[in-house]
């Protein structure tokens, strides 16, 4: 079976975006880990268009919180999560967020782009 050229080139490029993505999203991963003690990988990709892109390598610190439980992430500078915390209690969620920030890690303002 013979794949049009357009096919494999978008073959390609996802599958170089999705490797890529995938070495940030573990580094962030590892890096939540750290203050959680859980960490799941989420986004590695996003597609932009017809073209596909690793999540980008910035580092930044996101929460979320639904009724009495908070989330942390670690996003990328557009808000796409590469990890994610389990549901916390807020206070606990509130106290690692903090020393995230407290540890240099800067702070996602906007949209978080989670799977979640």
């Amino acid at each position: 079976m013979l794949i049009p050229a357009t096919s494999e080139k978008l073959l390609l490029q996802y599958h170089k975006a999705a490797h890529l993505g995938k070495q940030r999203a573990q580094k962030a991963q590892m890096r939540l880990f750290d203050y959680t003690g859980f960490a799941m990988l989420t986004y590695t990709i996003r597609q932009s268009g017809d073209s596909f892109e690793p999540v980008g390598e910035e580092e930044l610190a996101g929460k979320l919180t639904r009724g009495d439980e908070a989330m942390l992430f670690v996003c990328d500078a557009q808000g796409y999560a590469k990890a994610q915390s389990k549901p916390m209690p807020i206070k606990e969620g509130e106290e690692i967020f903090q020393k995230m920030l407290a540890d240099g890690m800067p702070e996602f303002k906007g949209e978080i782009k989670t799977v979640s």
